[in-house]
C-alpha cells in the first residue's frame, strides 16, 4: 500500500502537469492572487483526514521543497486553479467521504475567488466534453452548492450556468431521474441570482401546449415547497405567476393528449410512489389551481371524477387528490362537493366501507378511497376559509361517517385526524366562526373518545393521541359548548389512555421491535400547525398531508430543546385542560376537571401519579399565570384537593414529592388572589402557555422520572427557558427547599400556609379526604393520609363540625389499616378531638358498641387517653346510661334495631362494661365510683323491665323479643362485678360471689334481695365509697324513674346500718328522707320505706328487747321439723342483722354452739341454715365478743373446709361464705388469694392451699382439727370422706411425727381402710395420692411412738 508521504509526491507531479495546461491557456492575473493563502490551507489541513486529496504546506519554504523549481514561476492563481482543477477531476472517483470534504473546499475557494472557481469549472466542462454522466452528476452538485455559497454572481456565469443546466435537465442517462434533477437542482440555485430568466423559462416551457418535461416539473416542485430558495422580493413574483400559469392553462384541459399525459403523470406506478416526489406534489397542486380557474362546472366536474377514480393505493396519491380537491374547492365548493358526495356513493367505495376481503391489486386501488375522502373534506376545508364555515357540520357528518364505517386501519386514522385538524384549523381562522353553532362536534368529540379508546395501552408509536387531544382543545371554542357528560367521558379516556402507558424505558423497548421504531423520548416538533399559510396559494403542497400523515422516525437532535412524542403527548393533554377552563373560567369547571385527576392521584402505580400530579402542577401553574378563575365564586372542594397533594408530599417517589409541593405552592397562591390578599406581582410569560406545541420543558416536564429526583432547572441553571421568574420562580424554589428540609411529613409548612386560606367548610372537606384515604389499598397512601389527618386535626380540630361522623369513619376504615403506625395516627386524631369533642363523639361510638370489637375498644381508649378526657367520657356515658326509654307499647320488633333508643343506653352499659379494664380509664372509673355503682343498679332493674310483658297475650312476643336479654343481664351484672373488683372493692364482690347471690339480679322479683345483700356486703365491709354513694343517692329519691328511686330506697335502708350514715344526713334528715318515701306511688318503696323506719337506730330501744327473744328462737331448734328448724335460723339471722353493730351479745356462744351442731345434719336445707347462721354471727363479732367466740370459729373450720365437698350445692355455697368470713374474722392472709381459691378453683391444689392456710394461721388447734378430720372418715358422703382422708394425708406429710403420736391403732386402721378404697377413686390424682399415702403411713407406722 502507497503511503501518504509517497502519494503526496506523486500528487503533486500529477498537479504541475495540470499547472502545464492551464498556464498556457489562462493568462497569470493579479486581480485573484488575493486567494493564495486559502488553498493553502485547505490543503494542509486535509492533508490529515483525506490523504488522497490535494496536499499544500502551509509555507513557502516547504513549497519549495517539495515542488520542483521549474514550477516556481507560475503565479498563484494559476497554482489555485490547478488545485481546483484537480479536484474537479478527482470528483468522478472520490467516495461520499472525500466529495463532501472536495465540495466544501471548492465552496470556500469561491468565497475568496469565485471568478477562479467558475473559470475552472466552465473549463473543465469545455475540456472534458466526454466524462462520465456519474461525474456530471457529481459536478452538477458542486455548482449547486458554489452557486448558493455565493452572494452575487456576474451575469456571465448565470448565463453560463443557465444554459448549463437547461441542456442537461432533459438529457437522458443511465442515472435516469437523479442525473436531470442534479442539472434541475443548478437552475433551482440560480433562481436567486437570476430569477427573472428562469421564471421566464419555466413560463415559457409550461404554456407550450405540450405537457411539460419531468425536470420542469421538478424545479417547480421544489420551488412550491422550498420558497427559501427565492429572496423575500422574489416569492410574491411566484406565486403571481403560478396563478397566472395556471390560468393561461386552462385551455389544455379540453386537449386530450395534454389531459391523458397529466392524468398518467399523475397516476404512474413506480417504486417512488410512497417517496417525496416535488413533481408530482405540484403537479397535484398545478392540476387543482388550474381547475380553480376553470369556469366550467361540467369540466371541473369530469376531471375530478376522472382523479378520483384513480388508485388509492398509495399515501401520496391521496394526499395529491386531496389537495387538488380542496384548491378546487376554493372556488367551486359546490362542484367540489357534489363529486364527494358522488364518489362516496359509488359501488367501489360501498365495497371497501363494507370491509370485503381485499386480496387483488384492483382491489387494493379502492381499500383506502374513504381515506381519500377525508383528506379531500379537510383540504376543502382549510382552503375555502371562511366559506366553508356553512359547511361545517355537513362536512362533519360526512367526516364521522366514513371515519365510523370505514376499516380501521393507522392510514384511516392518520387521514381522519388531518382532515379534521385543517377543518378545526380553518374555523379557528374564521372570523365570523363565533357566530355559528356546529352541532355536528358532539359526534365528532364520539369519534375522537373511541379513537383515543382504542390506541393499545402498551405502547407509543404514533401521534394519534396527541393529535386528537390537540382537535379537542380546538373544538373548545367553538359552540356550543361541550355537554358535560360527553366531557366527563373524554377526560376519563384520555387519562385512562396516556396515564397507563407503561414507562419510558418499557416503552423504548416496545419501539424496538419496530423496523423504523419511532423516537419516543427526542422528536422535532410537528410542523403541521404552521402549513395553514400555504392553505390559500397552493405552496407548500405536503404540508398538512407530508407531516402529519406519517409518523417521523428517529432522528438527530435539532434544537437544543428537543420535545419526544411523549412529552408532546402530555403537552397536548395539559393544553387541552387549560383550553377546557380558558373556555369556562369557574370554580365548577376547575372542580370537575380536578374530578377525573383525582382518581390516578390515587392509584397504586408510582408512574400514574406521578403523571397526574404533574396535571395538576401545570394546570395550577398555568392558572396563576393567567389569572382567569373567577374570584367572586369559591372553590369546589377544594379541602379535597389540598389533601390529595397533602398526601402525595409524601408519597414514596421523590418526584411525585416535588411535584406536589410545587402543586400545593401554586394552589396557595390561587387560594390567595381568589380572597383579594394577592399581591401584584409582574411575571415574565411563559413559553409552554403561549401554544400547545411549544418546544421546551422543565427537566420536570415529562411526567416520567424513571424513579429519580430531577432537580428544578432553574436551581441547577439560570438559563431556564420555561420557567419564569416571579411568583411560580418563588414557588418551585420554595417547594425544592421544603423537600430538601426532610420535614418529618413532607411539605407540612407549605400546607399550613395553604390550609389557612380555607373555610371551615373547605377544612372539612380536606379532613374527609385524608379519612377516606384510611380506606385506601395502598399501604403508603394509608400512611400518608394517617399522617396528614393527625397534623391537621392537632392544628385545626378545636371548631371542627360534624366530629361524630368523622370518628364513625375512622371506625369503618380502622379494621382495615394494617400499619401499625398509621393505626397509631388515627387513634391519636380520636385522642386530639376528644379535647373538645366528646358528646358528640360518644354518641357515635355508642352506635358501633354493641358488641365491642377490639378496634372500637381500641377508639374508647384513644377517646380518654387523656386524663380530663376520661372523667368526661365516663360523665357523658353515665349520661346515655341513664337514658332509658322503654320499648313503645305495641309492636316494635319490626322496627329497625338501630331505630330503639334504648339500645344506646344498652351500648353505654356495654361499654363502660369493657372500659373499666382499660388502663386509661382506671383512675375515673374510682373517681366517678358511685355514679357509676348507681346508675349500673338502675340499668339491670331496666333491662329487666324491658324484659317484662305489657299484656297476657303479648308474653309469647315478648320472650321471642327478650331473646337477647341474658346477655343484656349478664353484660349489666358483669359491668357491676368488673366495677366492685377493678376499684378496689372486691371484698364487697366476694361476699356476693361467695353466696352465689348475683343471680338475684337476673329477676325482678329477686333484685330487691340483691340489692340489699350488696349494700349489706359493703356495710360490712365498712366500704369507703359508702359516704359518695350516699351523697349522690339521697337525689335518685327524688328521681322521675320508678326504678332509680326503688334502688336508692333498697340502699338507703341497708345504709342505715352504717356509721357512715350520720356523718352525710343527721337522724332527722333520714327520718324525713324515709317519711317522704312513705308517700311514694310504687308500693314497694313505701314498704321499704316502713322497714327503715323500724330501724334499730330510730329505736335503741329494740336491741334489748330482740337480744331477749334470742334464748327462745335457741330453744325452738331442738324440735324434729326441719321447717321449724329452718324457719327459726332464718329468724336468728334476720335479728342478727337487725341488731346491726350490737350483736347478739350474751347470746353469742350459745348461737355459736346450736348452729355449729346442726353443720353435720342429715338434711341438707338444716346444714345450709346452719351455716348461713353461724356466718351471720361471725358478721356482727367485734373485738370485745371475740375472745369469747375464737374457740368455736377455730374448731368451726375443719366441718366448713370438709363439706366444701358436700353433695348438696346449697351446704357448698353457705360453707364457702362461712367459712371465708370465719377466715375474715381470724384475719388470714393472702385474703384475696383465698377468696379466689373459695370461688372458683377446684383439685388438689386448691385442698392444698385451704389446708395450708388453716394449718398456718391456727397451729394450736392442731390437734383438734386432725381429730375432726379423722371423725369425718366415718361421714357418710364420699366426698366428704375423702377430703378428709386427703385432708389427713396432707397433714401426715408435713407433720408425721405429730400424726404418729394422736393416732391410735383404731385410727390407722381406719386410714388404711379408707386409702386403700381411694385407691379404687376414678380421679387419677386421688389414686395417686392414695397410693403414696398408704406407703407412709406404712413407713410411720413402723416407726417407734
Amino acid at each position: 500500500m502507497v503511503s501518504t508521504d509517497d502519494y503526496d509526491l506523486v500528487y503533486l507531479v500529477a498537479i504541475s502537469d495540470v499547472i502545464r495546461i492551464v498556464s498556457h491557456s489562462h493568462p497569470v492575473s493579479t486581480k485573484e492572487s488575493g486567494c493564495t493563502q486559502e488553498p493553502q490551507d485547505y490543503a494542509s489541513r486535509d492533508r490529515q483526514s483525506h490523504p488522497a486529496t490535494v496536499l499544500l504546506c502551509t509555507s513557502e519554504s516547504s513549497q519549495t521543497s517539495l515542488v520542483p523549481k521549474n514550477h516556481q514561476m507560475f503565479t498563484e492563481e494559476a497554482y489555485n486553479s490547478a488545485i481546483c482543477f484537480k479536484m474537479l477531476q478527482d470528483i468522478g472517483t472520490s467516495d461520499s467521504l472525500q466529495l463532501k470534504s472536495i465540495t466544501k473546499k471548492i465552496k470556500k475557494m469561491a468565497q475568496r475567488s469565485p471568478n477562479l472557481v467558475m473559470e475552472t469549472i466552465h473549463d473543465y466542462f469545455k475540456d472534458n466534453p466526454q466524462i462520465s454522466s456519474r461525474h456530471r452528476f457529481r459536478l452538477f452538485q458542486v455548482i449547486k452548492a458554489v452557486i448558493r455559497a455565493q452572494d452575487v454572481l456576474e451575469e456571465t456565469w448565470q448565463k453560463y450556468f443557465l444554459q448549463l443546466a437547461l441542456e442537461h435537465m432533459t438529457k437522458s442517462t443511465e442515472l435516469d431521474d437523479t442525473y436531470q434533477d442534479a442539472a434541475s437542482d443548478v437552475l433551482l440555485a440560480l433562481c436567486r441570482h437570476s430569477w427573472p430568466a428562469v421564471a421566464k423559462h419555466l413560463e415559457t416551457e409550461l404554456l407550450t401546449g405540450v405537457f411539460p418535461h419531468r425536470s420542469l416539473l421538478y424545479v417547480m416542485g421544489i420551488l412550491s415547497s422550498q420558497e427559501e430558495l427565492l429572496k423575500k422580493e422574489d416569492r410574491e413574483s411566484w406565486k403571481d405567476l403560478l396563478f397566472k400559469m395556471a390560468r393561461k392553462s386552462v385551455p389544455f384541459l379540453n386537449i386530450d393528449v395534454w389531459s391523458k399525459e397529466l392524468l398518467w403523470t399523475l397516476t404512474k406506478s413506480g417504486r417512488m410512489q410512497q417517496e417525496y416526489t416535488p413533481e408530482k406534489d405540484f403537479l397535484f397542486t398545478y392540476y387543482g389551481l388550474i381547475l380553480q380557474a376553470e369556469e366550467n362546472s361540467t369540466t371541473i366536474r369530469t376531471h375530478l371524477r376522472t382523479l378520483l377514480e384513480t388508485s388509492h393505493q398509495w399515501p401520496k396519491q391521496r394526499e395529491g387528490i386531496a389537495l387538488t380537491v380542496g384548491l378546487v374547492a376554493v372556488r367551486h365548493l359546490d362542484d367540489a362537493w357534489a363529486i364527494l358526495e358522488q364518489f362516496g356513493r359509488s359501488t367501489p367505495v360501498k365495497w371497501s366501507l363494507q370491509n370485503f376481503s381485499l386480496k387483488s391489486l384492483e382491489d387494493l386501488r379502492w381499500k383506502w378511497a374513504g381515506s381519500t375522502i377525508l383528506l379531500s373534506y379537510g383540504q376543502m376545508a382549510a382552503k375555502a376559509k371562511s366559506h366553508i364555515l356553512p359547511w361545517v357540520d355537513n362536512i362533519l357528518s360526512r367526516m364521522t361517517f366514513y371515519f365510523r364505517f370505514s376499516s380501521w386501519d393507522e392510514t384511516l386514522k392518520q387521514s381522519f385526524l388531518t382532515a379534521i385538524m385543517m377543518l378545526v384549523g380553518a374555523i379557528s381562522r374564521s372570523e365570523g366562526a363565533h357566530s355559528y353553532q356546529f352541532y355536528q362536534t358532539r359526534e365528532l368529540l364520539e369519534c375522537l373518545t373511541i379513537l383515543v379508546e382504542k390506541e393499545p395501552q402498551d405502547t407509543l408509536f404514533t401521534n394519534i393521541r396527541q393529535q386528537a387531544i390537540h382537535i379537542v382543545s380546538s373544538l373548545c371554542a367553538l359552540r356550543p359548548p361541550m355537554d358535560m357528560d360527553r366531557k366527563s367521558r373524554l377526560l376519563s379516556t384520555c387519562f385512562r389512555s396516556i396515564f397507563t402507558l407503561p414507562l419510558l424505558d418499557v416503552l423504548e423497548k416496545h419501539t424496538c421491535l419496530f423496523l423504523e421504531p419511532p423516537n419516543i423520548q427526542v422528536q422535532p416538533a410537528l410542523k403541521a400547525r404552521a402549513s395553514g399559510s400555504h392553505c390559500g396559494t397552493g405552496m407548500g403542497a405536503t404540508g398538512h398531508c407530508a407531516n402529519l400523515g406519517h409518523l417521523p422516525h428517529r432522528t438527530w437532535l435539532t434544537s437544543s430543546l428537543p420535545q419526544g412524542l411523549y412529552c408532546q403527548t402530555m403537552e397536548a393533554l395539559d393544553h387541552m385542560l387549560q383550553s377546557f377552563i380558558v373556555q369556562s373560567p369557574t370554580a365548577n369547571e376547575l372542580y370537575f376537571l380536578l374530578s377525573h385527576l383525582y382518581v390516578w392521584l390515587t392509584s397504586e402505580k408510582t408512574h400514574e401519579r406521578q403523571r397526574a400530579v404533574h396535571r395538576c402542577t401545570v394546570l395550577f401553574k398555568f392558572l396563576n399565570y393567567k389569572r382567569c378563575l373567577n374570584t367572586k365564586e369559591n372553590f369546589r372542594r377544594i379541602g379535597q384537593l389540598v389533601a390529595m397533594l397533602g398526601i402525595l408530599c409524601q408519597d414514596s417517589d421523590r418526584t411525585i414529592q416535588c411535584f406536589s409541593l410545587e402543586a400545593m405552592g401554586h394552589l396557595s397562591q390561587l387560594l390567595v388572589h381568589q380572597k383579594g390578599d394577592a399581591p401584584e406581582v409582574e411575571m415574565e410569560t411563559p413559553r409552554e402557555f403561549l401554544q400547545p406545541g411549544a418546544i421546551g420543558a422543565t427537566l420536570w416536564s415529562s411526567g416520567d422520572q424513571r424513579g429519580t429526583l430531577l432537580i428544578p432547572q432553574e436551581m441547577a441553571s439560570k438559563n431556564d427557558s420555561i420557567s419564569y421568574m416571579g411568583s411560580n420562580h418563588a414557588i418551585k424554589v420554595k417547594a425544592f427547599t421544603i423537600f430538601l428540609a426532610g420535614d418529618k411529613v413532607t411539605g407540612f409548612p407549605l400546607l399550613q400556609e395553604t390550609v389557612s386560606h380555607l373555610a371551615m367548610a373547605e377544612l372539612t372537606d380536606l379532613i374527609w379526604t385524608a379519612i377516606d384515604g384510611l380506606g385506601s389499598t395502598s399501604s403508603s397512601w394509608v400512611q400518608a393520609a394517617a399522617n396528614l389527618l393527625f397534623l391537621v386535626i392537632q392544628e385545626y380540630g378545636d371548631n371542627l363540625e360534624t366530629v361524630g361522623k368523622m370518628g364513625q369513619a375512622i371506625h369503618h376504615h380502622l379494621c382495615a389499616i394494617q400499619i401499625p403506625q398509621a393505626k397509631d395516627n388515627a387513634l391519636r386524631v380520636i385522642t386530639l378531638l376528644a379535647r373538645n369533642h366528646i358528646p358528640e363523639l360518644v354518641a357515635v361510638f355508642l352506635d358501633f358498641s354493641t358488641p365491642l370489637d377490639s378496634h372500637a375498644f381500641r377508639l374508647w381508649r384513644a377517646l380518654g387517653a387523656e386524663q380530663p378526657a376520661s372523667h368526661l367520657v365516663l360523665t357523658v356515658l353515665l349520661a346515655w346510661l341513664q337514658k332509658r326509654p322503654l320499648p313503645p307499647s305495641g309492636d316494635h320488633s319490626s322496627s329497625c334495631p338501630n331505630e330503639k333508643p334504648y339500645l344506646r343506653s344498652l351500648a353505654a352499659m356495654n361499654t363502660i362494661h369493657e372500659l373499666q379494664f382499660a388502663r386509661e380509664f382506671k383512675k375515673a372509673m374510682r373517681d366517678v365510683f358511685a355514679q357509676l355503682f348507681l346508675a349500673l343498679l338502675a340499668q339491670m332493674h331496666y333491662i329487666l323491665e324491658l324484659n317484662q310483658p305489657t299484656e297476657p297475650e303479648q308474653e309469647q312476643e315478648a320472650q321471642e323479643e327478650a331473646m337477647p336479654s341474658p346477655q343484656r343481664c349478664s353484660t349489666a351484672l358483669e359491668a357491676l362485678k368488673s366495677l366492685l373488683s377493678t376499684t378496689g372493692h372486691w371484698r364487697d364482690f366476694a361476699h356476693l360471689e361467695l353466696q352465689s347471690a348475683w343471680e338475684y339480679f337476673t329477676s325482678i322479683h329477686t333484685y330487691p334481695k340483691a340489692v340489699g345483700l350488696l349494700a349489706r356486703a359493703m356495710v360490712q365491709n365498712h366500704c369507703s365509697q359508702i359516704q359518695a354513694v350516699l351523697s349522690y343517692l339521697l337525689p335518685s329519691l327524688e328521681s322521675q324513674q320508678e326504678r332509680e328511686r326503688k334502688t336508692a330506697i333498697l340502699l338507703f335502708i341497708e345504709f342505715l346500718y352504717s356509721p357512715v350514715l350520720l356523718e352525710v344526713l343527721s337522724k332527722q334528715a333520714a327520718l324525713t328522707v324515709l317519711a317522704q318515701s312513705l308517700q311514694d306511688t310504687s308500693s314497694e318503696i313505701r314498704v321499704a320505706s316502713l322497714q327503715g323506719l323500724g330501724n334499730i337506730l330510730f329505736h335503741p330501744e329494740k336491741g334489748t328487747l330482740l337480744q331477749g327473744q334470742l334464748p327462745a328462737f335457741l330453744d325452738g331448734l331442738s324440735q324434729n321439723n326441719e321447717a321449724v328448724v329452718i324457719g327459726i335460723m332464718g329468724t336468728v339471722s334476720d335479728v342478727l342483722h337487725r341488731l346491726g353493730t350490737e350483736g347478739a351479745g350474751a347470746q353469742s356462744l350459745s348461737i355459736a354452739i346450736n348452729a355449729r351442731y346442726y353443720f353435720d345434719d342429715e338434711q341438707d336445707n338444716i346444714r345450709a341454715a346452719a351455716m348461713a347462721l353461724f356466718g351471720d354471727l361471725v358478721a356482727t363479732m367485734t373485738g370485745s365478743v371475740l375472745s369469747g367466740l375464737r374457740t368455736q370459729v377455730c374448731q368451726s373450720m375443719v366441718p366448713l373446709l370438709l363439706h366444701l365437698k358436700d353433695q348438696c350445692p346449697a351446704v357448698v355455697t353457705q360453707a364457702k361464705f362461712t367459712f371465708y368470713r370465719c377466715a375474715v374474722l381470724l384475719r388470714w392472709q393472702p385474703r384475696h388469694t383465698l377468696f379466689c381459691t373459695l370461688a372458683w378453683e377446684t383439685g388438689l391444689s386448691a385442698r392444698h392451699f385451704l389446708w395450708t392456710c388453716l394449718m398456718t394461721h391456727s397451729q394450736e388447734e392442731f390437734s383438734i382439727h386432725l381429730s375432726q378430720a379423722i371423725n369425718y372418715l366415718h361421714s357418710h358422703d364420699h366426698h366428704i370422706k375423702t377430703w378428709a382422708a386427703l385432708f389427713i394425708g396432707y397433714t401426715t406429710c408435713y407433720q408425721p411425727r405429730a400424726v404418729s403420736q394422736m393416732v391410735n391403732d383404731t385410727d390407722s386402721k381406719l386410714l388404711f381402710s379408707t386409702f386403700k378404697d381411694l385407691k379404687k377413686d376414678p380421679e387419677p390424682g386421688i389414686r395417686e395420692f392414695a397410693t403414696r399415702q398408704l406407703s407412709f403411713l406404712r413407713e410411720v407406722s413402723a416407726r417407734p411412738k
